[in-house]
């Protein structure tokens, strides 16, 4: 299964590439340890975009990049934040955890990250249906966050 962007190769003017020797970049879907069947897509989508929009690395198909992106989303957890009454839940935080690495065409490791972790909170909804958007919208802005603290720390290669 690819992203969507996965292959496009297109970008726009970027801050520089996410490490000094890679102009190219594969993004691999990231593996899913979450109970949120579409994370690893969502947050993949999101690395993508944040190359594209704000590196000049190219992001394009694993044949032709000089390294890849790979990782694994280890858990996406929900806690409570505040209560109406001891049985109703009004607020969560959702938390995701993920390893991350950049490793080059010989598989030897140039950036890594472990236990990465990005929160959201989100209104709780007795509405089945409401809920699990506002859930599905939660997982989307952790995914985006995450992506801008990633690529962050690769153009300042911490």
């Amino acid at each position: 299964m690819f992203a969507v962007f996965a292959s496009c190769g297109y970008q726009f003017e970027g801050g520089g590439y996410i490490n000094k020797d890679v102009t190219r970049v594969a993004v691999n879907i990231l593996d899913n340890n979450s109970l949120q069947t579409e994370a690893g897509v969502v947050f993949t989508n999101a690395l993508i975009r944040e190359i594209i929009e704000k590196t000049d690395t190219a992001v394009v198909d694993e044949s032709h990049a000089t390294a890849v992106i790979k990782g694994t989303i280890n858990a996406i957890t929900f806690s409570t934040l505040s209560r109406s009454t001891t049985e109703s839940v009004i607020e969560r935080r959702v938390c995701a955890v993920l390893d991350l690495r950049l490793v080059n065409k010989d598989g030897e490791m140039i950036w890594s990250v472990k236990d990465f972790a990005t929160d959201e909170e989100y209104t709780v909804s007795e509405d089945n249906i409401e809920d699990e958007n506002n859930i599905r919208d939660a997982v989307e802005k952790i995914a985006t966050r995450s992506a801008e603290k990633v690529i962050s720390r690769m153009l300042n290669n911490f």
